[in-house]
């Protein structure tokens, strides 16, 4: 992928300077500590840390555990993004792509890549502390992720560690639980589904570009058409499965939580040429109905 690119991040930069000397385009000034801060990608690691934790809570695992949770996914998080960011300085830096602080020379990547190792440094040790059958879940989780960064991105497998990932958060939560339980099928059933769909979301504003570029996974392989006949899909299975899955009959709360979400999931990706973001915003939106439905019945379920 980048590795027999022989465009640097600072020739970018220079490339797309004015002769005046003003910033290239896209670039805003900013220092290296908010540059670097930039380049974990905060909104989806805020947004998965966010889910761990309200996992957590609502699983009873009380205060100082689910604290625990939520930083060792937060530092999983954020070695993911940077390694991203780091591993893709190059390739952004010639597609010319705005808030990348590693490829606009805000903050090297060198940098970027110190911190990834830091922050997978201490997510081994804070993710075994919840527990091993738990860490190991957790950082399988974090390890495919790195997996998707270095390797898998740009194949037909592209999807397999976003599923993996989703997956693995509320079994990870319920193992962290003191005795810990495998959680019930539906949980992970839905997390696999929302991952999948995640991946179909986040990647489909950029499908043209990281065609350009050599990309080919599955989204890329699907096209802009069919990645988004298909997002609907995995987004109303994982709220079906969190309806149908526990035993009794559908209650109140599952029948609305399907309307929601089978309006987000086709509003989204419809909505796709006026806004990049739409689907991915629907998407969130799913996931935050089907997270409401899982508190609501306990969580992870086990």
């Amino acid at each position: 992928m980048d590795a027999t690119d022989g465009v640097s991040p600072a020739d970018a930069v220079t490339a797309g300077a004015d002769p005046a000397g003003a910033d290239p385009v896209g670039r805003v000034r900013r220092g290296p500590v908010v540059g670097l801060a930039l380049a974990c990608h905060p909104g989806p690691a805020l947004a998965v840390t966010a889910l761990a934790c309200a996992l957590a809570l609502g699983s009873g695992l009380g205060g100082p555990r689910s604290a625990l949770v939520t930083v060792a996914v937060l530092t999983g998080q954020l070695s993911v993004g940077w390694c991203n960011d780091a591993y893709d300085a190059r390739r952004d830096a010639r597609a010319g792509r705005r808030g990348k602080p590693a490829a606009d020379g805000t903050v090297t990547p060198g940098a970027v890549r110190a911190a990834a190792g830091g922050a997978l440094a201490l997510c081994v040790p804070l993710s075994l502390a919840c527990g091993i059958l738990a860490g190991t879940v957790h950082l399988a989780a974090v390890a495919a992720a790195w997996l998707y960064n270095l390797r898998l991105k740009a194949t037909a497998l592209s999807w397999l560690p976003y599923v993996t990932g989703f997956a693995a958060l509320p079994t990870a939560v319920a193992l962290s639980e003191p005795g810990g339980t495998w959680p019930r099928w539906w949980t992970v059933a839905a997390g696999a589904l929302l991952g999948f769909a995640a991946h179909l979301a986040d990647t489909l504003p950029d499908i043209a570009a990281d065609r350009a570029d050599g990309i080919r996974g599955l989204p890329h392989r699907l096209g802009d058409a069919g990645t988004r006949l298909l997002l609907p899909l995995p987004l109303l299975g994982a709220t079906a499965v969190l309806a149908f899955g526990p035993p009794g009959p559908v209650d109140t709360s599952g029948v609305a939580a399907l309307i929601l979400a089978g309006g987000a999931a086709l509003v989204g990706p419809a909505f796709g040429h006026r806004w990049r973001k739409a689907a991915l915003a629907g998407a969130v939106a799913v996931a935050t109905v089907d997270l409401a439905l899982l508190l609501a019945r306990g969580a992870t379920g086990s």
